[in-house]
């Protein structure tokens, strides 16, 4: 993608050194072989392109590689091979086709001098489209609707209007603005929470109050050792009992097991979760049967023509480093995040 929200230098990192191979070596970490790999065909005569399938192969390849390109971002196979691949010979730029870097924080590469970049910009809008769908599914209780339906059951309902009710999104990068952008377009009066206050952004001080107050609470958090787990049985005991609650940050934000009793309890009105703690998210799993609970398959990002998108912002990139420019999208890797939200 050509990233729709850039940042400037200081807050995106600094230049790359210019001592660029003639022919530089960039290794794919494909995805399963049912999935397109990335379009790189742009790249011949300026790289060399190697791929590697899992672990095993990436291990092989590390030390010869300039760039390390994750295309299979839900694999943990970086952090199994990169600690052999030692010293200099380690590829200087990382960049992953996701938004989320938490699987790719670990001390080896955290305290490498590999820079890291990843796909901020690209699942904003889809996300926030996928929210807003949800709150109106949720609302307007379209999940009994179908289920009645398919039981041939006429069954008359109220349901809730929209406008005019309250959310909270937690997270304020480019996904949770873009969020209360969408949520704001249906009326409702919207709160973001972010690391810390600034204008318009409420700080962590301010979520339960928040909370306390909301009908949807949208998590977009990035998961860092601050925000594990941070929505447990007492942040869902804070919020009202007409709440819904929704998650498209990543799983291990929510305690799973709290909100499945948050639910059976009557403590919140419903929720909805596109991210698990393990996905696939298991067939035994208590989250499929817990009531008022929607489930989805971590798809709310994914909108035809995605994978072009990535491939398209990682040439960008690619230009960007072969010339010596500084790189977008640079992640803190002791935050765990893009600085600058």
């Amino acid at each position: 993608m050509s990233e729709g929200f850039h940042l400037s230098t200081q807050e995106s990192g600094v230049s790359l050194r210019n001592d660029v191979p003639a022919v530089p070596t960039v290794l794919v970490l494909d995805a399963a072989p049912s999935e397109p790999p990335p379009r790189l065909g742009s790249l011949t005569g300026r790289a060399r392109v190697v791929h590697a399938a899992d672990a095993t192969e990436l291990r092989d390849q590390l030390p010869s590689a300039d760039v390390l390109l994750v295309w299979d971002f839900l694999s943990d196979a970086v952090r199994e091979a990169w600690p052999a691949a030692a010293g200099d010979a380690r590829p200087r730029w990382v960049h992953t086709a996701s938004a989320g870097v938490d699987r790719l924080m670990f001390p080896e590469l955290i305290d490498s001098d590999a820079q890291l970049t990843n796909a901020r910009g690209v699942f904003d809008l889809p996300i926030a489209e996928y929210v807003a769908a949800l709150v109106l599914a949720m609302g307007k209780d379209l999940p009994r609707t179908l289920a009645f339906q398919a039981e041939r059951t006429w069954r008359h309902r109220e349901s809730q209007r929209i406008a005019g009710t309250r959310a909270c999104v937690v997270g304020s990068g480019p996904i949770g603005q873009a969020i209360v952008k969408q949520l704001k377009a249906l009326g409702i009066t919207t709160a973001l929470v972010g690391r810390r206050p600034r204008a318009g952004i409420h700080g962590p001080d301010d979520l339960d109050r928040l909370l306390a107050r909301a009908d949807w609470v949208v998590c977009a958090a990035p998961l860092t050792e601050d925000t594990r787990g941070m929505f447990d049985a007492r942040r869902f005991g804070v919020m009202q009992p007409a709440a819904r609650f929704i998650n498209v940050g990543r799983g291990p934000l929510v305690v799973e097991a709290d909100l499945v009793a948050a639910l059976e309890k009557r403590w919140i009105a419903g929720a909805a979760l596109d991210v698990f703690e393990h996905e696939p998210l298991p067939a035994d799993s208590p989250l499929w049967s817990a009531p008022g609970l929607l489930v989805s398959p971590h798809m709310s990002g994914d909108t035809v023509g995605w994978r072009d998108e990535l491939g398209r912002q990682f040439l960008e990139l690619y230009g960007r480093w072969e010339s010596g420019q500084p790189l977008m999208n640079v992640v803190d890797k002791k935050r765990g995040y893009v600085p600058g939200n």
